[in-house]
């Protein structure tokens, strides 16, 4: 796909939802989404109570194709087959002996359907119904009608009910919304003092979209890339989602998707990333998932979560392989570290605290009280100048203030008495310390290690370049995809400049590791 084309389509597309929004308020969402679900041959579900604009937002769909046809259908348990599908034409029953309904001006023959109260449909539009959401075909007697139905849109103020056989039917609506009264009470006064009409076509013949630019436009779709770190994401929710499952206190209430439904988001964000003029899908397209895996509203926060975390923590960071990438300078840095330091333990003598408070003196004669000296104001005392110092007994009392300094000789302590310098050693003990050494590698390991330094320094400079290069981009986009919330951008936004700091750190490290074994003194 050309630049032109890109800039073309988004332009386009734009136009288009605005005129679509006209007039409607906070119902923007839905209708973006409609049309995104519309141009990827997919189908949406709305749930919501009466008078909401559920059926407005299918009329309003129509106006986004040239010579756009529409069906609308309020369901009921009466409803029959010829009111969706069309009546059985009489002549061909009679002179060819032929079951066939006259679908033109039904549900077969429109472009854009909407269906209101979808689960009071009976089995026979169910099953029939199933066969067009899964194939765009519908059976007409003995021959297989492929339908041009571009946009499926169905309604109803309540979830499919329990222990019925719609499972199959609601798994096909891919994007599900969820849509109540308007919250805003601005939205709301503008909503009712509007004398707009909003069932007008409004849209310029030349913004709609027409026949062929469908078919070239699905074309393109196919086309579009989908890159590792979406991939990564998609995977990392799936297998969140099976946790969160697994999980005992959730075990009555799963959060089921099967495989077709993956197949068909993947199909939906390629379709965003087309419309916004993009060649291939982004992590702010992710979050088009949302609204395409839960099967109750209650499920829906538990999604938005896990699929923000997915963003957040791993999108970037799984496309550049971060967690292995660490792993690997950790081993490479262990490595070295174990090839050019040696370490050497010696046995020395440490002074021994006593009660962790007091250092002891050994004494032989008893001219002066007190044999403990507090650590602390020993560890002030000078080689140059006495100070008066504490002297403590074995209970830890004070007893004596003498003037007392450091000994030249390690480990004693001079106490001055009576005008007269006394040296006493004070109580040591045995320990062991660790000193490391560092020794030259040898020149043929050292050349292992630096094709090992340079793959690694090569890997990380090519993934930084990439975050560089492309970071600008994805920047840029972030705040104005036509069909997610710019809300998300900064979850995507700090993942992104997550993964740059960390590769940037990286980067050091790898360079403080090859120092260490190519410089010695």
């Amino acid at each position: 796909m050309t630049t032109s084309i890109a800039t073309s389509v988004r332009s386009r597309v734009s136009e288009l939802l605005n005129h679509l929004c006209k007039g409607l308020y906070e119902r923007e969402e839905a209708v973006k989404l409609a049309l995104l679900s519309a141009l990827a041959s997919e189908s949406i579900f709305l749930l919501g109570p009466p008078g909401v604009g559920k059926s407005l937002i299918a009329r309003r769909l129509k106006y986004a194709f040239r010579d756009g046809t529409s069906f609308e259908y309020l369901m009921s348990k009466f409803s029959t087959p010829d009111e969706v599908f069309g009546p059985v034409s009489i002549k061909k029953l009679k002179e060819e002996d032929k079951y066939e309904r006259l679908t033109e001006r039904y549900l077969p023959g429109a472009n854009i359907v909407f269906l209101d109260e979808i689960w009071k449909a009976g089995p026979a539009i169910q099953n029939a119904l199933l066969t067009i959401l899964n194939e765009k075909i519908y059976r007409n007697g003995d021959q297989d009608l492929k339908v041009n139905i571009r946009g499926i849109i169905t309604a109803s103020n309540e979830l499919p009910p329990k222990n019925q056989s719609l499972a199959p039917i609601w798994d096909r609506f891919l994007i599900r919304l969820e849509l109540g009264n308007i919250k805003k009470f601005k939205n709301f006064l503008n909503m009712i003092t509007d004398t707009k009409d909003v069932y007008e076509d409004d849209v310029a013949e030349d913004v709609k979209i027409g026949e062929n630019e469908l078919e070239e436009w699905t074309r393109l779709i196919d086309e579009i890339e989908v890159p590792a770190e979406v991939l990564n994401t998609i995977q990392l929710t799936k297998i969140k989602l099976d946790e969160h499952n697994n999980r005992p206190n959730n075990a009555s209430d799963p959060i089921l998707v099967f495989d077709r439904r993956w197949k068909k988001i993947i199909r939906l964000l390629r379709t965003s990333a087309f419309l916004n003029g993009r060649e291939k899908v982004d992590l702010m397209d992710c979050f088009l998932m949302i609204e395409c895996l839960w099967a109750k509203p209650s499920q829906r926060e538990i999604i938005r979560d896990i699929v923000a975390e997915a963003v957040r923590k791993h999108g970037y960071s799984l496309a550049v392989n971060l967690q292995m990438l660490r792993k690997e300078v950790e081993e490479f840095e262990q490595d070295v570290n174990e090839e050019i330091q040696v370490k050497h333990t010696i046995t020395e003598e440490q002074l021994l605290p006593i009660k962790e408070e007091y250092f002891e003196l050994i004494k032989k004669d008893t001219q002066f009280e007190g044999t403990l000296v507090q650590i602390k104001q020993f560890q002030k005392l000078s080689l140059a100048e006495s100070s008066v110092t504490n002297f403590y007994d074995p209970e830890g009392n004070l007893v004596n203030r003498l003037k007392a300094q450091k000994s030249p000789q390690q480990h004693t302590i001079e106490v001055f008495y009576n005008s007269e310098k006394m040296v006493y050693p004070l109580k040591t003990k045995k320990a062991e310390r660790t000193e490391i050494i560092f020794k030259k590698p040898h020149p043929i390991v050292a050349k292992f290690w630096e094709e090992r330094f340079e793959k690694l320094q090569s890997y990380i400079q090519t993934q930084n370049e990439r975050m560089h290069k492309e970071a600008p981009n994805e920047l840029n986009h972030l705040d104005d995809n036509l069909f997610v919330k710019s809300d998300w951008s900064e979850v995507v936004r700090a993942n992104l400049e997550e993964v740059q700091k960390a590769l940037e750190r990286l980067q050091l490290r790898l360079e403080k590791i090859r120092h260490s074994y190519q410089n010695f003194d």
